[in-house]
């Protein structure tokens, strides 16, 4: 198995430079893989931000929804594969299909194909219980798919850090 490395942390607090930073350890060429889409200026000006500091190392594919799928046909091409990030994927996810059990199935397939990845994978995800229960039912719902997904992709991966202030912790 590869090495899966999976990091966690509240907005803002260093995730995704921690994770260019383990994934540019293993060496040029390098995958980024984005869950995200440009919906509106605000995350079109984000992306862009992302794209400029990590530079020509990178390849980007966007995948918002087949996440699986991409690291199955991606694996190989490149010295590691950064997945940015867990929960957008989740947010298409459940906006896609308005089911949170299905979800946790397309959880569940993502983690069981870490066994098989040749390529070092390291996974950004967001986390978004430790604040107030939210109002309203989907936001309980996608509040609770990320703290489960994530609990499952941290079970299944060999390294887990969170971050905060810009500070990693390694938790495994």
């Amino acid at each position: 198995m590869a090495s899966v490395i999976f990091i966690t942390g509240g907005a803002r607090s260093g995730k995704s430079r921690l994770a260019e930073r383990i994934a540019g350890g293993f060496g040029a060429p390098l995958g980024y893989l984005a869950t995200g889409t440009a919906g509106d200026g605000e995350m079109a000006e984000r992306i862009a931000r992302h794209r400029q500091r990590r530079g020509d190392d990178w390849t980007t594919i966007e995948e918002p929804l087949d996440l699986t799928g991409a690291l199955r046909e991606n694996d190989g091409r490149f010295s590691a594969i950064l997945v940015d990030c867990v929960t957008l994927w989740l947010t298409n996810l459940l906006l896609a299909c308005d089911d949170p059990a299905r979800c946790v199935v397309r959880v569940k397939e993502l983690t069981s194909l870490f066994p098989h990845l040749t390529t070092p994978l390291v996974l950004v995800s967001n986390e978004v219980g430790m604040g107030i229960v939210p109002e309203n039912r989907l936001a309980r719902q996608f509040r609770d798919l990320a703290g489960e997904a994530n609990e499952m992709i941290a079970a299944a991966a060999g390294e887990v850090y969170v971050t905060f202030s810009g500070l990693p912790l390694k938790l495994k």
